[in-house]
């Protein structure tokens, strides 16, 4: 097929979609034989599904100016509780530029060592060490990418998935679990581990995915509770036999086998291992399961409206169990990344805060995969940098947490963000229009002199 036919086709399931999305939200009786048993939602989960649709459609220009937003008054704090900044605005009316020198000074000397942190320090010995910060921001990146990426997709469904926490756990567990008690071959034993990490997630993921199909129970308070659970049921296994290091009383697993690790694509002086590629990969995937396959296309239709896609003969039911446990599995692989990647054993707090930090990721990046990608990367580098800036500047690195916050802030709130930058949809739209209109006119006049 050429690349135009692959063009229109993937017009036509957008505009298919477009047109499912615009029809009537009245619930239509299932057409028989179907066997679709889906529960008429709530009106309150209509409107939670509208603004979920609206955040998750803005323009990538809003997120852009949201980032730069926070970064500007993380800037402003940081400038406000600085030791200099307060020793010099004592005297601001007599000398106001002192002020201003030491709250630019302030503000900038954080971010500078946040990017050294981040991405690249020119005052390393060598030119590895120069590069090393950017291979730890793609480190980090990796599990709140492939977690990420189970958040969006959910959310492309039209689903809230807040259990990427806790599938982040079952997928660790799972894989922990063959990765130091299965001793395999190389290659072998790391295939069956990011398997094992992947359905262990994907099956966490499917409890929340059968009730909100068969039961209609609301898919964000199953979540949160299976995320107790998981944190509650990896502390509880860690204090028996099959999990805990013989010989510890330590609540942590023995080190999985050097067959079951991922190994280091940069060489032993850099963490940067195989799973940052497993996750390009799983971008990637996703973003031709969306754009490019039947599937894809339904659990848009789906997300749109599930009243249209039903009148269409699409099963919601199946639907929302797919997408399901396609989230738990990619955030099962995040899992994964951790325990086979970062840190080579299983404990408590193997999952930190990555399955939180995904919704914003996925946020951030309009549950658009590679837009997903990016924000990770940024993300990635905000948790790196911050250890080097608390270092070097003395600024606490919850600075990288007001900054997360204030993004995800902005994101729930684009009215705001057009209002502070003076960004007028409707003028653009309308000037556009004219432009259109226009040039329609001149074609025409050319048509008819023809």
């Amino acid at each position: 097929m050429s690349a135009d036919n692959r063009g229109s086709n993937t017009a036509a399931e957008n505009t298919a979609a477009e047109n499912m999305a615009a029809e009537s939200t009245a619930a239509p009786p299932p057409a028989p034989g179907t066997g679709d048993t889906t529960p008429a939602p709530q009106e309150d989960h209509d409107r939670g599904r509208g603004v979920l649709q609206s955040i998750v459609s803005g323009s990538s220009l809003v997120a852009i100016l949201a980032v730069v937003l926070s970064i500007i008054l993380g800037g402003i704090l940081i400038a406000f509780t600085d030791e200099d900044v307060a020793a010099a605005s004592s005297y601001f009316f007599s000398r106001p530029t002192d002020t201003l020198a030491a709250a630019w000074e302030a503000a900038s000397g954080a971010y500078v060592a946040l990017f050294q942190g981040a991405v690249f320090n020119p005052r390393a010995d060598s030119l590895a060490l120069m590069f090393r910060p950017l291979t730890e921001t793609l480190t980090v990146a990796t599990p709140l990418v492939l977690a990420g990426l189970g958040v969006a997709v959910a959310f492309r469904a039209g689903l809230f998935n807040i259990g990427a926490q806790g599938q982040i756990i079952l997928g660790a567990m799972f894989a922990g679990w063959i990765g130091f008690s299965w001793h395999l071959p190389f290659g072998i034993h790391l295939l069956f581990v990011v398997i094992a990490g992947f359905i262990g997630g994907a099956l966490w993921g499917l409890i929340p995915g059968i009730l909100k199909a068969r039961a209609g129970a609301h898919e964000v308070i199953v979540t949160i509770m299976l995320n107790y659970i998981a944190i509650n049921l990896v502390g509880y296994f860690l204090t028996t036999p099959f999990f805990q290091n013989p010989g510890s009383a330590n609540p942590i697993s023995p080190r999985l086998d050097e067959t079951a690790v991922f190994p280091q694509i940069l060489g032993p002086q850099f963490r940067l291992h195989l799973g940052f590629l497993i996750a390009v990969a799983a971008t990637y995937g996703v973003w031709w399961l969306l754009n490019r396959s039947t599937v894809g296309f339904e659990l848009r239709a789906v997300g749109a409206n599930p009243f249209a896609a039903r009148t269409a003969g699409i099963s919601v039911t199946k639907g929302y169990v797919v997408v399901m446990m396609l989230a738990g599995g990619l955030a099962g692989l995040a899992g994964v990344a951790q325990v086979a990647g970062t840190e080579q054993v299983l404990t408590a707090g193997i999952a930190a805060s990555f399955g939180f930090d995904a919704i914003t990721v996925a946020l951030l990046g309009r549950s658009h995969p590679w837009g997903v990608f990016a924000a990770g990367v940024l993300f990635g580098a905000f948790r790196a940098g911050g250890v080097q800036m608390q270092t070097l500047t003395g600024t606490p690195i919850d600075i990288v947490l007001v900054v997360q916050s204030l993004i995800v802030l902005f994101i729930a709130a684009p009215p705001l963000v057009k209002a502070i930058f003076r960004i007028d949809r409707k003028k653009t739209g309308n000037h556009k229009n004219r432009k259109n209109r226009k040039a329609t006119v001149n074609q025409g006049a050319a048509g008819g002199a023809a």
